[in-house]
C-alpha cells in the first residue's frame, strides 16, 4: 500500500509538470525556423539599415536567420498589412515607424487597425528632423522665421516630401504651435524636394538630419533647429525646437511589433535581445553613425508611446485639415 501511495505521488507530480514542460521547451527552441522582418520602405535608407543591424544581431544572438524583406507601397499600408495578418508565432517581424502612427488618421479604410492588431515587442530608436532653410533666406533663427512668416503670411514656402508623411507633420506641428501661415509644396520625397530648396525655389523644409548633413556642414543650407527636445551630438550648435516652441517634438522613430497573439515568451525574448543591441558601444555607435538615437523599453512601454503619438499626430491633422495624397 505505500509503495503504491508513493508511486501515485510520483505520477501526479509528473503530470502536474507536464503544462510547464512545452512552454520551457517553446521558450528555448524559438525560433526554430528563419524569421522574416518586414520593411515598408525600399532597401538603402535609413529603416533599412536599421532592420538590417538588428536582424544581424538577432540572428547571432538567437541561433536562426532573421531575414529582411523590403515590402514597400501604400504609405507604408501594404508591408504593414502583410505583417500583421501573418501567423502569430514570432515567424514575423514588422519594422514599425512613425508612419504608422501618422497613417491611421489619414487613411480611413485600412484593412487593419494598428493599435489593436499590433502587438509591440520593442522600440529602437529615433531620428530627429532638421529645418533647415536656403542660406539666402533672411530669418537665421526660429524667432525670425515665425516673426518673417506672420509679417508675410502665405510668402514662405515650406518644402516637404509628400502629404501625411512624418516630414509634413513636423511642419504643420510647427505651423500649429508657432501660428503662422505658409504655403506647402509636395515632392514625392526628400530627395525630389531638395533641387528647389538648394535653389531658393522654395525656402524651407523640415528633413531628416542624416540626408541633411552633408549640405548643412557645406553650407548649402542653414539649419535653424532640430525637432527633439534636446541639442543633438551631430549639430551641438544647433537649437532645438522646444527652446522656441516649449513641447514642441517631431522624431521619427523605429522599432519591432508582431502580429497580435505572438506568444509572451518570443515577445520577451526579442524585446531582450534587442535591448541587449542596444547596449553594446559597438552598436550603439552604428545607430548614431547614421544619426539615431537608441531608444529601449519594455514592450508595455512601447505600447503606451506609439498609443500617445497616434493620438498626438491624430490632432495635428485634423488641425492642419491634411488628406492622404
Amino acid at each position: 500500500m505505500i509503495l503504491r501511495r508513493r508511486r501515485l505521488l510520483q505520477l501526479a507530480g509528473a503530470a502536474a509538470a507536464l503544462p510547464i514542460l512545452p512552454r520551457l521547451a517553446s521558450a528555448q527552441k524559438y525560433p526554430t525556423r528563419p524569421v522574416r522582418l518586414i520593411v515598408t520602405v525600399p532597401a538603402g535608407g535609413s529603416p533599412d539599415v536599421i532592420a538590417r543591424l538588428i536582424a544581424q544581431w538577432l540572428s547571432q544572438k538567437l541561433g536562426q536567420n532573421f531575414l529582411v524583406e523590403n515590402k514597400p507601397g501604400a504609405s507604408t499600408n501594404l508591408g504593414t498589412e502583410l505583417a500583421l495578418k501573418a501567423a502569430p508565432d514570432g515567424g514575423t517581424l514588422l519594422l514599425a515607424m512613425s508612419s504608422n502612427a501618422i497613417n491611421p488618421a489619414l487613411y480611413h479604410h485600412l484593412n487593419f487597425n494598428f493599435i489593436s492588431d499590433a502587438e509591440p515587442v520593442a522600440s529602437i530608436a529615433t531620428i530627429p528632423l532638421v529645418l533647415v532653410v536656403n542660406p539666402a533666406f533672411p530669418p537665421k533663427t526660429v524667432p525670425e522665421l515665425i516673426a518673417y512668416a506672420k509679417a508675410n503670411p502665405g510668402k514662405v514656402n515650406l518644402a516637404s516630401g509628400g502629404s501625411g508623411t512624418p516630414l509634413y507633420v513636423a511642419g504643420a506641428l510647427f505651423r500649429m504651435m508657432a501660428d503662422v501661415k505658409m504655403v506647402d509644396v509636395i515632392y514625392t520625397g526628400e530627395g525630389a524636394a531638395l533641387p528647389d530648396l538648394l535653389g531658393g525655389r522654395t525656402q524651407a523644409m523640415f528633413g531628416v538630419m542624416p540626408a541633411a548633413l552633408g549640405y548643412i556642414r557645406a553650407g548649402k543650407l542653414r539649419a535653424l533647429a532640430v525637432t527633439s527636445t534636446k541639442r543633438q551630438e551631430l549639430l551641438p550648435n544647433v537649437p532645438a525646437m522646444d527652446e522656441f516652441l516649449p513641447g514642441y517634438e517631431a522624431n521619427g522613430w523605429y522599432g519591432i511589433v508582431a502580429p497580435k497573439g505572438t506568444p509572451a515568451n518570443v515577445v520577451d525574448a526579442l524585446n531582450k535581445q534587442i535591448n541587449a543591441a542596444l547596449a553594446d558601444p559597438a552598436m550603439r555607435k552604428r545607430f548614431t553613425d547614421v544619426g539615431c538615437g537608441v531608444f529601449t523599453g519594455t514592450p508595455a512601454d512601447f505600447e503606451k508611446f506609439i498609443r500617445a503619438e497616434t493620438e498626438k499626430w491624430a490632432k495635428v491633422i485634423k488641425f492642419a485639415g491634411i488628406k492622404a495624397d
